[in-house]
């Protein structure tokens, strides 16, 4: 039975769950004793987007097996569980699919009134009350059992449920140690199931198995799936996994003589291959192994590699003049100075390594340090030196050393696979033969790491993409929300890895962290739009930020994992009308809050209380900026515009400057520029407040439509087509542009603006000259930073509706 490729399945239906994390032990007591697999969702909003946008779980869901079987697992998107979910899977007698789901018991958990085109019909067995369930035409039957929920498509494993021992579950002590921190765990009785480790070149029988259970950790990226998890064999079962038992996991040394273009490869390793033969012999049910043995007597690792459907075997040895004199001499060519000789043993390694190489034929060798390389060819050993002289193994490419961060260096089996072998592993555990979209999976591999009797697992199939050359700009990464976008794109602080995190709201008012390569850590809901930017404050002095912001009627404050942090929120009866002004005046992380409404400021403190040393009279007319503090040398500043006046006050809310004029504002913000406050009006004029409130007037030449923004010395403008910077002026085409932005990076600035009209982002450097390969597709303004401190600048916008773009400078 090959049921765990139903996995994929699973994972992206349970993306449509919505829970919370708790402990739910009890519920394990409840698992089928036949069951072969168990699924147990750990982080579901984390899953809800990975999976949706997972490029290959989308084409392993081109498999008709998975097709067939979604039917089974529908129920799944009808429960809601605010604990943990088992899903698992058996099989009966016909070898027919059993799913059942646990979960615990609560109220909304399974609204069967809510849910269209089910008929659901309750009787009891004795003492079991059982529900019956037609849905869509499919038969499902339910119960709850002492607080616990049990579903399934077979009646007999409901009324089973009600018999369940008191005794723990022969799966509990696995799932326990798996981790919550994932997105999901899945746990394998490999006895019931046939399974292919990423092997290529062979095939388990019914009779011969890898391993008798399999527990796995799955963290699910934009495009990347990681595992880890352990697996176990008893001493009596014929499972390979045991032809490591007593040998202890080496280096893997193959990679650095495996060309880069290499399809697949496999390495095993052992620190006495004695040790290694004998558990070898008594897995094939052979004597001793003699044939080769005094070749194999030095090796520490031994490998396959095939390129091209070419096929070379190789092993590293601990004492190369030993292994080759064990070897014939009588050479045959040579290439580049290496010779290459004859061989005449054709099944060396297929009688020694079997099963693992069982397809070797081998008629030359050559020898690169103490690598000897073999195959039935002479033009692959070629190729390996060629590689090997122009430092073009797959050792020294990124590709591979960027899987190698989530892997051990040492294993006891390492198995590699390009986007071509790693389609050829999935037709082996699937019906179809299948041409999948696997191109930008340019390194998948799994490796095994024995330890005591059982063996570490730990697998990464990750995407790559060839690296830009300098001063390009490429799509890195594309994140896919479920719900068109509302606000615009944020970064913020991640205190927890010094990098920064992406947050930003949907149109139904979900608000979403997420991290830099696409990973939704959390999604809140809100009561309406965020009004302005999030600000970040150190609500505790250790460290550990948190979110400020308001929406029309509450002043949240949450913490990194998305919680409100008490008091907050705060609830208002009149509505917010600008954006939540966060100031920490002396930087001693003594916050300010100030609220907006209408006429009226209030300031409240990071506890949440009225801040009573404030006192300001409601203005005259509706505040219409943000609240913003200033500093110029010792003095502080509050300043925002009332009406046709701008208010500028001190801490304490008192006036501290009486500007001389009334003003016509534009609808642009003010700014501190030179030291002065500095905005425009209607008229297309720079004004600039000095601090005895004279107005001086600047005629810039704007029309009334115009956009200003400043840092304390660098002045843009943008009018109609026509953008300046620094006095210098750029004619953009007609277009319907954001307000320019400017962002001072590693001591240079850059500005940008965005044409939502042609969805075109531009970036300027601060002497008006266009960044190189820019403009890029974009429909709002950008944010811009080094999120992930690498080399490289990324530029973050939104895209489609529903899409934010990570661009990557180089």
């Amino acid at each position: 039975m090959r049921y765990f490729w139903l996995i994929p399945l699973l994972l992206l239906t349970l993306s449509s769950c919505e829970r919370r994390h708790q402990s739910s032990s009890n519920i394990y007591s409840f698992i089928p004793e036949n069951a072969s697999i168990i699924l147990k969702a750990n982080s579901l909003e984390s899953l809800e987007s990975a999976t949706s946008q997972n490029q290959l779980l989308k084409e392993l869901l081109t498999y008709s097996q998975l097709n067939h079987f979604k039917t089974n697992i529908a129920p799944v998107k009808l429960i809601k569980p605010q604990e943990d979910l088992l899903i698992t899977i058996s099989k009966d007698l016909n070898d027919s699919l059993e799913v059942t789901f646990i979960t615990k018991q609560h109220i909304g958990l399974f609204d069967v009134d809510s849910i269209p085109n089910l008929i659901s019909e309750t009787f009891t067995k004795g003492a079991k009350s059982i529900t019956k369930l037609d849905f869509n035409k499919n038969i499902y039957y339910t119960s709850t059992i002492d607080s616990v929920f049990v579903l399934s498509n077979r009646l007999k494993l409901v009324e089973s449920a009600f018999d369940r021992g008191t005794e723990p579950s022969q799966w509990e002590n696995l799932l326990e140690i798996s981790k919550d921190t994932k997105s999901a765990s899945v746990l394998m009785d490999l006895k019931k199931n046939q399974f292919n480790p990423l092997f290529y070149k062979y095939d388990f029988t019914e009779d011969l198995s890898f391993s008798n259970m399999l527990m796995l950790d799955i963290d699910i990226k934009q495009n990347d799936i990681f595992f880890n998890g352990i697996t176990k064999a008893t001493d009596s079962s014929k499972s390979l996994i045991n032809v490591f038992k007593n040998t202890v996991p080496q280096e893997n040394k193959i990679p650095t003589i495996v060309p880069n273009d290499a399809d697949y490869f496999l390495s095993l390793t052992f620190n006495d291959v004695k040790v290694f033969s004998e558990q070898l012999s008594k897995f094939n049910g052979t004597d001793s192994i003699q044939d080769g043995k005094l070749v194999f007597e030095t090796i520490t690792e031994a490998g396959l590699v095939e390129i091209d459907g070419r096929d070379a075997f190789i092993i590293k040895s601990i004492d190369g003049e030993t292994t080759r004199s064990n070897l014939p001499q009588n050479a045959y060519s040579s290439f580049r100075s290496f010779d290459i000789y004859n061989l005449d043993n054709v099944e060396l390694f297929k009688s020694y390594f079997n099963p693992f190489f069982a397809t070797a034929n081998v008629n030359y060798y050559t020898s690169i340090d103490d690598f000897f390389i073999f195959s039935e060819n002479t033009d692959i050993l070629e190729t390996i030196i060629s590689n090997y002289l122009n430092s073009t193994t797959l050792y020294e490419s990124v590709k591979f050393q960027e899987i190698m961060e989530h892997l051990s260096d040492e294993s006891s089996m390492f198995v590699y696979a390009n986007p071509s072998a790693l389609n050829s592993i999935m037709n082996l555990n699937f019906n179809d033969d299948k041409n999948l979209n696997l191109k930008n999976y340019q390194s998948s591999a799994i490796q095994f790491v024995y330890d005591t009797d059982y063996a570490h697992v730990n697998a990464a199939l990750k995407t790559y993409k060839t690296k830009s050359t300098n001063s390009s700009v490429s799509e890195d990464i594309n994140i896919t929300m479920d719900e068109t976008i509302l606000t615009n794109i944020q970064l913020v602080d991640n205190h927890t890895n010094n990098q920064k995190d992406i947050i930003v709201q949907d149109l139904n008012n979900n608000l979403y962290l997420i991290s830099n390569q696409g990973k939704i850590f959390w999604k809140k809901q809100l009561d309406s739009k965020v009004i302005g930017n999030i600000e970040q404050i150190d609500m505790f002095k250790n460290g550990r930020l948190q979110l400020a912001f308001a929406t029309s009627k509450k002043l949240y404050v949450i913490d990194r994992n998305g919680k409100d942090v008490a008091p907050f929120p705060k609830v208002f009866n009149d509505d917010i009308t600008q954006p939540l002004s966060v100031f920490d005046y002396d930087n001693k992380r003594d916050y300010r809050l100030m609220v907006t409404q209408g006429k009226n400021v209030f300031m409240y403190d990071q506890k949440g209380q009225v801040v009573n040393g404030f006192k300001y009279e409601k203005a005259n007319k509706n505040i219409n900026t943000q609240p913003k503090h200033f500093r110029i040398g010792r003095k502080d500043y509050i300043v925002f515009a009332d009406g046709n006046k701008m208010e500028v006050l001190s801490r304490v809310g008192k006036r501290r400057i009486d500007v001389k004029e009334q003003i016509d504002f534009s609808e642009n913000e003010i700014y501190l520029y030179r030291n002065h406050f500095t905005t425009t009006n209607r008229s297309g004029e720079l004004l600039e407040v000095n601090q005895n409130g004279q107005v001086s007037h600047k005629n810039l030449s704007l029309n009334e439509k115009h956009f200003v923004t400043t840092t304390s010395k660098t002045l843009v403008t943008l009018s109609e087509n026509k953008l300046t910077i620094k006095s210098k002026t750029i004619d953009l085409d007609f277009g319907d542009y954001t307000t320019p932005k400017i962002f001072y990076i590693n001591d240079k600035i850059y500005v940008s603006t965005t044409d939502r009209q042609a969805k075109k982002v531009y970036l300027f450097d601060s002497q008006a000259k266009s960044i190189k390969n820019f403009p890029v597709y974009g429909t709002t303004a950008i944010e811009m930073e080094n999120i992930d401190n690498d080399s490289a600048l990324e530029v973050l916008v939104k895209g489609e509706d529903k899409s934010i773009i990570i661009y990557e400078m180089n």
